[in-house]
């Protein structure tokens, strides 16, 4: 789950950088096309069939993951990366609640209280003003509430993906899961990238491929974690994403973090080692609903 993160903080990044001048539609497009490339390589490669035994749960997965994946690219591309990032890791929340009522996953305390400290870390981080009810600060832009909601909504239909994506583990492959995502993503966004069709420079097609291929490792790291441990224990780990996208901030747009952002950091690194104390013990076993 830690990789998977890095992976993802580096697509934000370069989503961020690529939309500077490429309008969404492409990115999605782009990212769906070369992860499809590689997921189909990948399956060639292992001698593993694509089609799958539940092809209508990974077809579930695929519009979840994809309808996500819209909604977050969105959200980098019109709010500050930290604010984009704390409000798309609110899908733990939703991610241990679905699993509850879905999986039938018991929800430890720890992992409750590991979530709520990171949560508190998160919003140090990224200090979304509006969202706190502070917004017209004097040199503080308020939030375009449209996108705000734009990625709560992709935050819990990632939690939907991801709850299937650990149901799935427990009959499908990994490379399998994977492939499905960009299938639904090609077939989808096609019409839209085409309307919105602005041909990339050298530059951007190297950004475009580089949303692809780092999206690809985090896929694959995402559904080996999620296949490994309860989704809502797993989830909490991407929490670690804000201080990371923090750290981007600052390399690539010019963001230095303050006491604050400190702050939140270190929230998050107790949240996280709370959190890792539970994989330490065995997981009670759990009816399967």
């Amino acid at each position: 789950m830690v990789q998977a993160v890095c992976w993802f903080t580096a697509m934000s990044a370069l989503v961020k950088l690529a939309g500077r001048t490429l309008p969404i539609p492409m990115l999605v497009f782009a990212r769906g096309c070369v992860t499809l490339a590689l997921s189909a390589l990948m399956l060639w490669r292992a001698g593993i069939s694509p089609a799958g035994t539940r092809t209508g749960l990974l077809l579930l997965r695929g519009i979840f993951g994809s309808s996500a994946l819209i909604c977050f690219y969105a959200a980098v591309d019109r709010l500050p990366l930290a604010e984009a990032t704390v409000v798309h890791q609110t899908s733990p929340l939703f991610t241990a609640l679905l699993a509850a009522w879905l999986l039938r996953e018991r929800l430890e305390p720890m992992v409750l209280v590991a979530t709520v400290i990171c949560l508190g870390g998160v919003l140090l981080i990224a200090q979304p003003q509006t969202l706190l009810g502070a917004g017209d600060t004097v040199g503080t832009p308020a939030l375009d509430w449209r996108f705000v909601g734009v990625g709560l909504l992709g935050s819990v239909l990632s939690a939907f993906a991801y709850v299937t994506v650990r149901r799935l583990g427990r009959s499908e492959h990994p490379l399998v899961v994977v492939f499905y995502f960009p299938v639904v993503t090609v077939v989808a966004s096609a019409p839209f990238a085409i309307a919105w069709w602005v041909w990339p420079t050298p530059t951007e097609w190297l950004l475009l491929v580089g949303i692809g291929v780092v999206t690809q490792f985090g896929q694959l790291a995402l559904t080996r974690g999620l296949t490994r441990a309860p989704a809502g224990r797993a989830m909490a780990v991407g929490y670690l994403q804000i201080a990371l996208a923090t750290i981007a901030g600052v390399i690539l747009f010019d963001t230095i973090p303050n006491g604050w952002s400190i702050a939140g950091m270190a929230l998050i690194a107790v949240g996280l080692l709370g959190n890792a104390r539970q994989f330490r013990r065995p997981a009670s076993p759990t009816p399967v609903g």
